[in-house]
């Protein structure tokens, strides 16, 4: 797993809504959420957009993290079949 930390939707959402809505800057409210700058400036660009778009980014998104992990899968067993057939020439010859 990475070191990453992942946030919940209401969390960004609401982290965004500071700084859209309540007028706080973006610096104070990463500061006060210990989050940095960039995901608060993300948050903001995704959240400002109508409702529906939020969905589909989420989704392409989600396909995106699926896909890396299926395709992080496919490469380990590409690389154990790699092995075990070098093992087998080997034991052949």
């Amino acid at each position: 797993m990475s070191g990453r930390i992942r946030y919940t939707d209401e969390f960004k959402r609401e982290a965004a809504a500071q700084v859209a809505d309540r007028g706080y800057s973006v610096k104070d409210v990463a500061e006060r959420l210990g989050v940095c700058t960039k995901s608060i400036y993300d948050w903001c660009k995704i959240y400002r957009q109508p409702e529906q778009k939020h969905y589909a980014v989420d989704a392409q998104l989600a396909e995106n993290r699926r896909l890396k992990l299926e395709l992080a899968r496919v490469t380990e067993e590409r690389d154990i079949l790699k092995k075990a057939t070098a093992y087998f020439a080997k034991d052949v010859s």
